[in-house]
């Protein structure tokens, strides 16, 4: 059963604890995507059977990195593109075929990209260092403060209670008009969406949501 955490075009959040319960009642293992999620939302990153994500968006990294935690029987998934980092013995598997795969996750890895991963430390060093609570109390509280402002709009969002993503239908032709004016909102399919993170303020709240009253 695969799911994401969080939807990246609405906010919506899953409950992750029901699709556990759902599917091992049947005997299925889960696969929780968490890239919209990680960093800003609190987790067990082996809570599930399968759980990946990407080092940039929330978790304030480069692009080139991604995180995969898989059962220690590697649930009967097989390396497709495994290359000499896949090996056990990588040093032994660079000029062939990899004779023997990697007895840990590491068997699903490709070449490092090395200076990616030298700034997503640095990352994921300031997300530690703050703490994944506080930046979720900071996260959902501008968007919760978006969602107020859009009420008093007249303006109802995407259901999607606890989430720092809004998704505000109807609106997404603004995304242009908005960008000129420096503020960086998207179109997901006519709808408005505005994620809120460790670098925005109240003030990015109002500012939006003057932008969309005028």
């Amino acid at each position: 059963v695969a799911v994401s955490a969080a939807q990246s075009a609405d906010g919506r959040l899953a409950d992750l604890p029901a699709v556990r319960a759902a599917a091992r009642a049947h005997g299925a293992r889960t696969y929780v995507d968490a890239s919209q999620s990680a960093g800003w939302l609190p987790m067990e990153a082996d809570a599930d059977d399968f759980l990946a994500a990407v080092g940039f968006k929330w978790l304030l990294g480069p692009h080139g990195a991604s995180f995969f935690v898989a059962p220690r029987d590697f649930g009967g998934l097989t390396p497709l593109l495994a290359g000499w980092v896949a090996g056990e013995r990588p040093w032994d598997s660079c000029y062939g075929p990899v004779e023997e795969l990697a007895h840990s996750a590491r068997r699903f890895d490709v070449s490092p990209a090395l200076f990616t991963y030298a700034g997503l430390r640095a990352s994921l060093e300031l997300l530690e260092e703050i703490g994944v609570d506080v930046v979720h109390a900071h996260d959902v509280g501008l968007a919760d403060r978006f969602r107020a402002g859009l009420a008093g709009l007249g303006h109802e969002p995407v259901p999607a209670p606890g989430s720092a993503i809004v998704s505000v239908p109807g609106l997404g032709h603004r995304q242009g008009e908005l960008s000129r004016s420096g503020i960086e909102v998207s179109d997901r399919s006519g709808n408005l969406r505005a994620a809120f993170h460790l670098y925005n303020t109240p003030a990015d709240v109002d500012r939006l949501l003057d932008a969309l009253a005028a």
